[in-house]
Order: structure tokens, then C-alpha cells, then sequence
């Protein structure tokens, strides 16, 4: 049988692939630079936590808030920080990423403060012949879980990239003005690519919170962000198989 070290070590590779997939969408296919999107993987992991621990959501539906409020917080933060460009964009979203882990840290009412949320539910699934069956601490579900979701992923941003909504992003991050000038929406598809890099993040953070059962604001740090776009530049700006093949 495989071995549960080796495992764990892929699966948690593979959630980085999920986050690496996500960010190529807004680094690599639209070009804008994004030093804060650990936030987005916070914000999934949190929105899950909250709500298996307060409302007893178990993880099948949890995971859709999670993505989505995840990839709402990517098009708020949108609206101000797109308005400028390359560096300072850089610096707004970089202030994004700390201001969301203080945020968490600080509300120790809700959040559990720097010692995080305790005692999230693994997920659980229906087994024929065993009934329902908790994944609990084993490697092994998780590993599929994280390979589904990345395949998953992965088709779609395919899919998106051979769009004309990939090939308008690609048109954005080679000549802004000339996108513009051709009748691009250029801020709304900026929105977009914003959007659905938060969403895939929040997915990532769901399965993360998912399979810790506790999460603290010290595992999404300005770090792991840095982490996440060197594995992105590392693959290739804008190859999707780049992505996965960086985080590996």
C-alpha cells in the first residue's frame, strides 16, 4: 500500500497547485501582480470553519460559500485596487493579504484570535457496505480529494484560457490600451480574473480547513503568498500545466 507520508506530502502539493491555478488566472493569463492572495485562502478556510463549527455545515456544502465569499472579496478588493497599476497595484494587494490575517487574528470573538478555530469536522462520505465513513487523519482521501479537485480545476481554466474571456486576459496583459481601444472591458474583465482567483483559492482553503480541523492566521502569511507566485513565474506565466508542475 502507499505509503501515508508520501501521501500527504502530494496532497499537500497539489492544494498548491489549486492556489498556483487560481493566481495564474490573475498574474499569468490578465497580468496583474497579486502579493496577497493567500487572503483569498484564509478567507475560504475561515468562512468553512465558521460555519461547520456555528451551523454544523459539513464540508459537501461548505465548500460553496466558502469559494464563493472568497471570490466575492477577490472583485471588492477589485474595484479600489484596480484602478492602478504594476507596482502599486502590487502594494495594495499586499496590504490586502496583512490586513485580512490582523483582521482574523484580532477577532478573537468570532476567529479564535492567534490561537485560530479548534475542532473543525473532517469530511465524511457514504461507503456501500460501511455506511458513512469519516476521512478522519488517513492521507490517502484526502489525496483523491485534492487530485478531483485539482483535475477539476484545471479543465476549467483550460477551458477559460481557449475562451474569448482568456483570449480578452491575454489581450489585457500584452497592451492594456490597445485592449481598450479594440472594446475590450478591461475593468470588468479585470473583475473577473480577480473573482475567479479568489473562488479557486477558497476552494483550496475549504479542503485545507477541511483536512487540519484547526487553522490559525500564522498559516496564511505574506510567505505563502510569495510561495504561490514563485510557483506560478516558476511554471510559466499563463501555462495552466506550468502551475501544477511549479507547485510540485
Amino acid at each position: 500500500s502507499p505509503n501515508p507520508y508520501h501521501l500527504d506530502v502530494l496532497k499537500t502539493a497539489l492544494l498548491y497547485a489549486l492556489l498556483a491555478l487560481g493566481l495564474n488566472l490573475i498574474v499569468g493569463l490578465t497580468g496583474l501582480l497579486h502579493l496577497g492572495y493567500a487572503a483569498f485562502f484564509a478567507i475560504g478556510a475561515y468562512t468553512y470553519g465558521l460555519l461547520n463549527l456555528h451551523w454544523g455545515w459539513p464540508f459537501w456544502i461548505g465548500w460553496i460559500p466558502a469559494a464563493a465569499v472568497a471570490g466575492l472579496c477577490g472583485v471588492l478588493l477589485g474595484i479600489p485596487a484596480l484602478r492602478v497599476r504594476g507596482d502599486y497595484l502590487a502594494i495594495v494587494t499586499l496590504g490586502f493579504g496583512e490586513i485580512v490575517r490582523i483582521t482574523f487574528t484580532n477577532l478573537e470573538r468570532w476567529t479564535g484570535g492567534p490561537n485560530g478555530l479548534l475542532g473543525i469536522d473532517h469530511p465524511a462520505i457514504w461507503w456501500p457496505g460501511r455506511g458513512v465513513v469519516d476521512f478522519g487523519v488517513a492521507s490517502a482521501p484526502y489525496y483523491v480529494l485534492v487530485c478531483v479537485a485539482t483535475a477539476a480545476v484545471a479543465g476549467v481554466c483550460v477551458r477559460l484560457s481557449r475562451s474569448r474571456v482568456g483570449r480578452a486576459w491575454i489581450a489585457i496583459r500584452e497592451d492594456e490600451l490597445a485592449a481598450g481601444c479594440a472594446g475590450i472591458p478591461v475593468l470588468q474583465l479585470k473583475l473577473l480574473a480577480q473573482g475567479c482567483g479568489g473562488t479557486i483559492a477558497g476552494l483550496a482553503g475549504a479542503i485545507f480547513a477541511a483536512k487540519q480541523g484547526t487553522i490559525t492566521p500564522d498559516s496564511f502569511d505574506f510567505i505563502l503568498s510569495v510561495m504561490v507566485l514563485a510557483m506560478v513565474v516558476l511554471g510559466g506565466l499563463g501555462i495552466i500545466r506550468g502551475a501544477i508542475v511549479g507547485a510540485l
